[in-house]
């Protein structure tokens, strides 16, 4: 079979597109034949070898977090499943695997895959669905009436957030550039504002808020203002660097760190099929063209989630 693998960590230019065996699904796994997987900005990272130390993982690798295909194998001890479902999932990060035309991964990090996108857009969904997820209702536990400030909410993890809050019943404040504000707005922000002044306070933004959900990375001085943005009794959740708590107003802090669960990404389906958030794909790439698309992502020039599907 064909796949994208790298045996050495480096630039993009390490990325080989090349013939490895198919693999076979040993006790509690599932062989899927893939149909799509997807570009994360962590993914850059992991082929850099920047988390090398921290997420140890030998190589070669196989890259892609994310996948959406149809099981063609049970191994042993698998129940739940069956030949021929439909079915999305994420690896854990020492592990990947999506950017083949066939992966293995374990049964119960996957999840019936939504019905109301194509099977190939559906890919866009685990990583990104398991981290807002994670933010919006684990950490934040978003609730009816509170004010929420939602920074980098144009990527692809503050999107969700957003969407998820506004289902909560919050009323959300969408921080990001201007070319992000008319699809905010469509999520239900009632407020979108460019890149946020973090020294002009958050009066300036309606703060300070029950909830600021962060995705932008900012140097240690940055994310200690972002402190002063939340209410007396509020939280901070980031996913890009630790913000200080505040235990004399009672503010607490959070750290999103994401990891596949077959049951929450059952429940973000779940959400997508009811029409509770929609997810957003600027483009699809077939899998010979990964290199680009991580050539892109290192130079800035990828503007949002993309796809890579597998012939």
């Amino acid at each position: 079979m064909k796949a994208i693998r790298f045996h050495e960590f480096g630039t993009s230019e390490v990325l080989r597109y090349e013939d490895v065996d198919r693999p076979i699904p040993s006790a509690g796994q599932v062989l899927v034949k893939v149909a799509a997987t997807s570009f994360n900005p962590v993914d850059d990272h992991i082929r850099l070898g920047v988390l090398a130390e921290a997420i140890p993982t030998p190589l070669p690798i196989t890259p892609g977090l994310d996948l959406s295909g149809t099981v063609v194998e049970l191994g042993a001890e698998v129940s739940g499943l069956q030949v021929d479902d439909q079915v999305v999932g994420m690896f854990p990060l020492n592990q990947h695997g999506g950017a083949a035309e066939y992966a293995v991964i374990t049964a119960d990090l996957l999840a019936a895959a939504p019905s109301t996108v194509a099977l190939t857009d559906a890919a866009a969904l685990p990583l990104v669905g398991l981290a807002a997820r994670q933010a919006a209702i684990e950490l934040a536990d978003i609730e009816k009436g509170q004010s929420v400030l939602v920074i980098g909410a144009g990527g692809a993890v503050g999107g969700l957030v957003v969407q998820l809050a506004v289902d909560a019943g919050a009323t959300v404040t969408a921080v990001d550039g201007p070319q992000h504000a008319v699809r905010l707005g469509s999520y239900g922000a009632t407020r979108v504002v460019g890149p946020l002044d973090l020294d002009a306070g958050p009066a300036a933004v309606g703060g300070p808020f029950d909830v600021v959900v962060n995705h932008v990375r900012l140097d240690a001085d940055g994310l200690a203002k972002l402190t002063s943005y939340v209410a007396d009794g509020g939280i901070v959740v980031s996913s890009a660097g630790a913000v200080p708590a505040d235990d004399e107003r009672s503010v607490r802090s959070a750290n999103v760190w994401v990891t596949p669960n077959g049951s929450h990404l059952a429940d973000m389906v779940s959400r997508l099929d009811d029409g509770l958030f929609e997810l957003t794909i600027v483009g699809r790439r077939p899998l010979q063209q990964l290199r680009a698309v991580h050539e892109d992502a290192s130079s800035g020039k990828l503007s949002g989630k993309t796809i890579i599907t597998i012939a």
